[in-house]
């Protein structure tokens, strides 16, 4: 298959039946045209059915892999970057299903790609606290995680954990996502520490971001951990790990 669109955005879900088809909607709303790649871990809340109903309304622009069961958010997004490239598309975008990325923001995203970028970053924090519906407390832990990866790894970025990312196809193919490790939100991390140690170009681009309002926040505490212990992991071994850089 040939892509028809060079751009994709993947979303990963698990139980969204109740935000899919607003934010595909969404998406092809869009002025320019975006395919969507959805990578459902088995949602037994038939979120999957709603999506196969969407396809016949969208035969060209909405795709669906379907995985066996819910195994962390880094191996859907995995999965979903083999899927993208094995169908030619040259920009890949990561998105959440629950509209706190505003899909309004994607044609930012592309033009910082298109302009120059090997990955461009959806930002928080970039030009201060940009959160909205967040209770404070979690803003604060999500502020300060940022800053605490920053002082372990060395990251120029301002939101380290963010999740609304845009990749050069070249990114992708050049990384060896074999050795992409973390399964959570710390997934999001070793991505982008990754692409830095290989000399890719990372730009930030200011968003909003905005609280889910319908569904479940899928957070626990043993991602924070991940995140937290295993940062200190991935920065020691590095230590023993070369990074070739990308040639043109």
């Amino acid at each position: 298959m040939k892509a028809l669109s060079k751009k994709i955005v993947i979303i990963p879900t698990f139980n969204e039946r109740e935000n899919i088809e607003d934010i595909l909607r969404a998406v092809f709303s869009l002025h320019q045209t975006f395919d969507v790649l959805v990578v459902d871990d088995n949602s037994p809340d038939g979120t999957a059915d709603i999506v196969k109903s969407l396809q016949k309304e969208f035969p060209q622009n909405l795709h669906l892999l379907q995985r066996k069961e819910k195994n962390g958010l880094g191996t859907a997004y995995i999965a979903g970057f083999r899927w993208c490239l094995d169908h030619h598309f040259e920009y890949i975008f990561e998105m959440d299903a629950d509209f706190s990325h505003n899909p309004n923001d994607l044609p930012k995203l592309f033009e910082a790609c298109y302009q120059g970028a090997d990955m461009s970053i959806g930002s928080r924090y970039k030009t201060g606290v940009n959160v909205v519906n967040w209770p404070m407390s979690r803003v604060m832990l999500s502020y300060f995680a940022s800053a605490y990866v920053r002082w372990i790894t060395g990251l120029q970025i301002h939101d380290t954990t963010a999740g609304f990312v845009c990749y050069r196809a070249h990114v992708l193919r050049h990384l060896d996502l074999d050795k992409i490790k973390f399964r959570g939100y710390a997934f999001q991390i070793e991505m982008k520490f990754t692409t830095a140690k290989h000399g890719f170009k990372i730009e930030e681009v200011p968003i909003i971001f905005t609280d889910r309002t319908k569904g479940e926040s899928k957070i626990s505490r043993g991602i924070i951990k991940e995140a937290v212990w295993g940062v200190l992991s991935m920065k020691m071994k590095s230590w023993f790990r070369k990074y070739e850089p990308y040639k043109k």
